[in-house]
């Protein structure tokens, strides 16, 4: 059964465990002034593998891209050494 949150025009603020086929209440229960049920964002919990890229990632996916960080750097590598080499000519 879903918890609403309600405020009234005098500004009390309470929840009301209700079922979603119920009607919305209409005056506060402290006063008895005009209420109205406030909107919020869901509680949601995920739990489990699978809902972040590293939870499900396989290695056999990880893998190229290490591979490709170690040829990126052994590239930049093999240019300094050429450019350096050509430079003391």
């Amino acid at each position: 059964m879903p918890i609403y949150e309600y405020r009234c025009t005098n500004g009390h603020t309470f929840e009301v465990f209700q079922s979603m086929s119920e009607d919305p209440l209409t005056k506060c229960v402290e006063c008895q002034a005009p209420a109205e049920r406030l909107l919020s964002p869901p509680a949601v919990h995920f739990k489990g593998t699978g809902f972040y890229t590293t939870d499900y990632g396989s290695k056999s996916r990880k893998a190229p891209a290490e591979a490709g960080a170690k040829s990126d750097s052994s590239s930049s590598s093999s240019d300094s050494s050429s450019s350096g080499s050509s430079s003391s000519d």
